[in-house]
């Protein structure tokens, strides 16, 4: 069986609200940020990734995994733009290098608003507090707004529920078409299946920062199902994707 799971080269994301899709296969996968995932399935050197909605919508090359995300009904707490000024002064906006849906969010959560500052690379983590307008995910989003800042914070999960009144889709499994994985997609199901049955040892062993804050971030901000309004969501993201011009969309396409 070990030979078997060892063909597939499986990446994922290292930040705190991925655990419970990797319980029990932490062991056989690659960890890297979301930009870095994608390049790596780009050039073929994985056969699945929990990468960005984003990547999976700009590349018509790629399965969803059905029935599991990583998304939020309101606010997601990691996926925020931190802001010194009024969005209206925005001329410039400092992105976390990692991220690909989350910069594309905010570019129609902007538009939406008849704004369109320039997207610039983030240097690094420690600027990001000398920046008026930054965009920060995943655990350095976290430690951002759980520390001292003169920030206001923008929350995107948020900002894009009051728009649309839908959830937010933001990393799903995606597969490489073409290759033959249907024991990896059971893999993954049941890595996702003994996260959520053990949410409560995830809870109370992980070292991230402390329990009643990790119980808040899984029992509110994050959820991990993909179902019917988790897809209408990712539907109007293409609609509004489109609309303001931001990439070549291509219609998700799911196996279960």
């Amino acid at each position: 069986m070990s030979e078997e799971k060892q063909k597939f080269r499986v990446g994922s994301v290292p930040y705190l609200n991925a655990v419970p899709l990797t319980r029990g296969i932490e062991s056989e996968l690659i960890f890297a940020t979301p930009s870095k995932l994608a390049e790596m399935l780009r050039r073929d050197e994985l056969d699945a990734a929990l990468v960005s909605i984003t990547e999976v919508l700009f590349n018509d090359r790629y399965d969803i995994l059905d029935g599991i995300a990583i998304a939020s009904l309101g606010e997601v707490y990691s996926v925020l733009l931190a802001h010194k000024q009024p969005l209206e002064k925005m001329t410039e906006v400092y992105c976390d290098t990692a991220s690909l849906t989350g910069v594309n969010l905010l570019k129609v959560l902007l538009a939406e608003k008849n704004l369109f500052p320039q997207f610039k690379p983030l240097e690094n983590y420690k600027a990001a507090r000398e920046k008026d307008f930054v965009l920060l995910i995943g655990d350095p989003a976290i430690d951002f707004q759980r520390s001292e800042h003169t920030h206001e914070i923008m929350d995107l999960g948020t900002a894009w529920t009051e728009m649309t009144r839908l959830p937010f889709v933001y990393a799903v499994w995606a597969l490489r078409r073409g290759v033959e994985n249907r024991e990896l997609r059971f893999e993954l199901r049941e890595a996702k299946n003994f996260g959520i049955d053990t949410m409560e040892f995830i809870i109370g062993s992980r070292e991230e920062y402390d329990e009643d804050f990790r119980r808040d971030y899984f029992e509110w901000n994050i959820q991990y199902h993909l179902a019917t309004d988790e897809k209408r969501g990712i539907e109007k993201f293409c609609e509004l994707l489109r609309k303001h011009k931001l990439g070549d969309v291509h219609p998700p396409k799911y196996v279960s």
